[in-house]
């Protein structure tokens, strides 16, 4: 979608927001995949309301992306304009054992300077890209650890009433992958409590996360992260690798040959082949194990 109305485009500038246009959303996304339309970037934070009348007024339909990372995006013109927010400055605040974060700060950026100040319990989410915002919404986590375990306040604009909220950690569900978020609050900021480490162990802590996602993840390819959430009890890369899927492809879209449920883009994917290849697996899946995936790359298809 592109913005033509000159009244819309005029307030902008005033509301502390970039209209970056025709931009393709290939350039935004880890799996390099997305079709092309006007990119709002939210430098004041504050204008928010004002910015979803505006857009609400105009009929213009959005949607809003965090860091890209966990996104699968249709191809071709897309029919809403994508909106961002621009971390501030500094993005990641301490005072004793909390952290006070924007939600547009860098999730790896977010976990160093917390362990500068000998704040720990996160090594786990270093090798993991993407916003804080991001994994808050979809409660992101590896070895063991989650974030909304961590999780105080949560700051957010809820959409549907237009107006801005501080959530308690305890009004908020944090699950598997799955949170109470509605699908159109956009997280702000976060204040976390986290245990003292010495900064020497933190730093140990994630050298082992490191070298372990170095030994099982394509770290140098496209991709989403992890394609499908774990059902319980099992393990998705483990029964797709039973089934001889790496390296099974559609197209360029490829299961990965170090981790099976690592979906990459080898060459010049669209979301029609990664979809495909998602749709063969799951299906696969189901007839010998009995097992329904569900996805855990968000997709943006209607």
């Amino acid at each position: 979608m592109r913005i033509s109305d000159p009244q819309v485009l005029s307030a902008l500038p005033d509301l502390g927001v970039e209209c970056r246009p025709g931009l393709s959303m290939a350039e935004l996304t880890s799996l390099a995949i997305g079709g092309t339309t006007d990119l709002l970037l939210i430098r004041r934070h504050e204008h928010l309301p004002e910015l979803m009348s505006l857009l609400l007024g105009a009929g213009i339909a959005h949607r809003f992306l965090g860091g890209g990372t966990n996104v699968l995006v249709r191809d071709g013109e897309l029919p809403w304009v994508v909106l961002q927010l621009v971390r501030s400055e500094p993005d990641v605040r301490i005072e004793g054992h909390f952290a006070y974060v924007d939600a547009a700060a860098d999730l790896g950026r977010m976990v160093t300077s917390c362990a500068k100040n000998d704040l720990g319990g996160m090594e786990g989410l270093i090798g993991v890209p993407g916003t804080v915002g991001g994994a808050l919404r979809m409660n992101a986590g590896a070895y063991g650890m989650q974030i909304g375990a961590f999780a105080r306040e949560v700051r957010v604009y809820r959409a549907a009433e237009r107006r801005a909220e501080t959530l308690r950690g305890s009004q908020i569900s944090f699950e598997y992958r799955h949170t109470s978020f509605a699908p159109d609050d956009i997280m702000l900021a976060v204040k976390l409590e986290l245990p003292s480490r010495p900064y020497r162990e933190i730093l140990e802590g994630i050298r082992v996360c490191n070298q372990k996602r170095r030994a099982s993840q394509p770290l140098n390819q496209k991709s989403a992260g992890c394609i499908f959430k774990n059902p319980p009890g099992a393990s998705a890369g483990r029964m797709i690798d039973e089934l001889g899927l790496k390296g099974h492809a559609v197209g360029d879209a490829r299961v990965s040959d170090r981790h099976a449920n690592f979906f990459v883009n080898a060459g010049r994917a669209g979301a029609g082949d990664m979809l495909a290849l998602i749709a063969a697996v799951r299906e696969r899946v189901r007839r010998a194990y009995g097992a329904e995936l569900e996805e855990e790359v968000i997709v943006w298809e209607g």
